[in-house]
């Protein structure tokens, strides 16, 4: 193994390799804060672009693409509400309002060493254990998938502002959204009232462009001057959101480690860890969130880097892709040779190391230019509203119709982004009807292939110790904090 890991950084210090990585990162970074367009496109763009290269560093370039846009979609969460990765989402209930507090700086300082700090987590985790977590990740089952989303969607009764039954049925309005389509497990259509155009559903990335950007932008119509409400001075910051960051070590390392292991688990990723480590950060914290808190930010970005060492542990082990971003980083591992499966953690174990070790070190240039350069971005919060919102509005349309070039996911940016700004007016929760529409495919397709398995049964989550511990998370979610509050009545009493 240390033999292995020599000779994988050896790869990485010769050639054109870190070249690739720097380039690769840059291109993650900025395809990440553009609304609509994402990594996962991004990478599809450039796949065929790889064929010239070696191996390793083909693979090296798409996952650093993978990597810095999970941190890139932070930005336009933090300075203009709109996520740009489905992962940025949770960033965006505190990192948007220290923008309009005038702390646009501070939150991505925050964002920047929280990521980094997640990363090297996350990967040197990967690095480390990786052959024993693939035994773990073996154990998942279709009750255990359908579990892990209910613990994300379970977290409204954390995270959701407001009376806990409008969130539920906010939550609920957002699970009937990942209805409409085609059945994932028949042929039959539903509310598509006979338009092809409905046939594969409503997008949730579409979904959450119109809930935060486009309504953001409805809000800020309604006001004049920038972004930022409060006083601004560049750069003055970045220290406090470094301090804020470090002195939060529990949070990251707690965050860090929800990511790596969600993140294992295919299908689930970083929009379901995301939540899950911020509505962590809210239980146990026992501050007051979605003002401006940064633990807030500093567990969202510290979690969603993470994501990115675990997710790449079954694309590795067994070929079984995370999400679409793995999807496309499994496309390029197989076209230049690289299959995955034992082969990668024996014969070729110092590819393996050279592509993890690579990672590592992109998580330097991440808070490099974290630091240095994208906290200085900070200054968008003072430009007038009125040049902001027909450039955001232009860019969130588009990215929408990019999606899959289809004018449906435009007529849901546009509806979403109405009814969005309906919600915040009325203390509705947003953050609730995100999590239905996020996890409730994952949910329906898992719920109905453990109850196949099953003749019907519910049994089935209850069969395994897995599914056991996962339940009893569940009840704990929802009955923890009053059978906690009633023991101490109790014991006081």
């Amino acid at each position: 193994m240390i033999g292995a890991l020599n000779e994988g950084i050896s790869i990485i210090l010769a050639g054109d390799t870190l070249l690739w990585l720097a380039l690769g990162i840059m291109i993650g970074i900025v395809l990440g804060a553009i609304p609509g367009v994402g990594t996962s496109l991004g990478m599809a763009i450039l796949l065929p672009l790889t064929a010239p290269l070696e191996g390793q560093d083909a693979i090296i370039l798409l996952a650093a693409i993978y990597l810095g846009g999970n941190y890139g979609g932070s930005v336009a969460a933090i300075l203009i509400n709109a996520p740009g990765t489905a992962a940025a989402a949770a960033t965006t209930l505190d990192g948007y309002p220290m923008s309009r507090k005038g702390e646009a700086s501070r939150a991505l300082a925050i964002s920047a060493v929280a990521s980094t700090l997640g990363g090297f987590i996350g990967i040197g985790f990967l690095i480390l254990i990786s052959p024993i977590v693939t035994r773990i990740v073996l154990q998942f089952r279709s009750q255990d998938y359908f579990l892990v989303a209910l613990v994300g969607i379970l977290m409204i009764t954390l995270i959701a502002r407001g009376p806990l039954i409008k969130g539920v049925a906010v939550g609920g309005l957002g699970l009937l959204l990942t209805t409409v389509g085609t059945s994932p497990l028949g042929l039959e259509q539903r509310y598509t009232f006979g338009t092809v155009y409905l046939f594969d559903g409503l997008n949730f990335v579409a979904i959450l462009i119109g809930l935060f950007a486009v309504s953001e932008m409805y809000k800020l119509m309604t006001e004049s001057g920038g972004i930022s409400k409060g006083e601004f001075e560049l750069g003055n910051e970045i220290v406090p959101g470094i301090r804020d960051a470090l002195s939060r070590p529990k949070t990251i390392v707690k965050s860090s480690l929800i990511g790596i292991g969600v993140g294992a688990i295919p299908g689930a990723g970083a929009s379901i860890s995301t939540f899950i480590a911020y509505g962590e950060a809210v239980r146990s914290s026992g501050e007051e969130f979605g003002g401006g808190n940064p633990t807030g930010v500093a567990a969202v970005e510290a979690c969603n880097n993470s994501t990115v060492g675990g997710s790449m542990i079954p694309t590795f082990s067994f070929g079984i892709p995370g999400g679409a971003a793995t999807a496309v980083l499994l496309g390029g591992m197989l076209m230049h040779g690289l299959v995955p499966g034992p082969q990668l953690f024996d014969a070729d174990l110092h590819v393996t190391y050279s592509i993890f070790f690579a990672l590592f070190l992109g998580n330097f240039l991440i808070l490099a230019v974290g630091l240095l350069a994208i906290t200085r971005v900070g200054i968008v919060t003072q430009i007038d509203t009125k040049y902001i919102i027909p450039v955001v509005l232009v860019v969130a349309l588009s990215g929408s119709y990019m999606l899959r070039t289809n004018w449906v996911d435009v007529a849901t940016v546009l509806f979403m982004g109405i009814f969005g700004y309906y919600l915040r007016e009325n203390d509705w929760s947003v953050i609730a009807l995100v999590l239905g529409a996020v996890l409730g495919g994952l949910m329906e397709s898992n719920l109905n292939r453990a109850l196949q398995l099953s003749d019907g049964s519910f049994d089935i989550f209850v069969s395994r110790p897995l599914s056991i511990a996962l339940t009893l998370m569940c009840f704990l979610i929802l009955f923890g904090g009053p059978i906690k509050r009633k023991i101490s009545e109790t014991v006081g009493g």
